[in-house]
């Protein structure tokens, strides 16, 4: 498997921790050298290991942010 190159530009927020440390985590990531995309996965605490994830340009973050808008939480 080739290599993924990652960089957490921006920490938006934690959204909840398993009883093993990992934390499920919105992040603003530039995934090998492309123009950044919001993610939502788990991470290891130390952000070496993670879970498989969504990534989300700013459009369709927008429209998942009117969606949940819409629904009776």
């Amino acid at each position: 498997m080739a290599d993924i190159k990652y960089d957490i530009q921006e920490t938006i927020g934690t959204l909840s921790q398993s009883p093993k440390g990992w934390n499920k985590e919105l992040n603003l990531i530039s995934w090998n050298g492309k123009t950044p995309k919001y993610d939502l996965r788990d991470w290891a605490p130390d952000h070496t290991k993670m879970g498989k994830g969504v990534t989300l340009s700013t459009e369709e973050l927008k429209e998942l942010r009117d969606l949940l808008n819409h629904m009776d939480l």
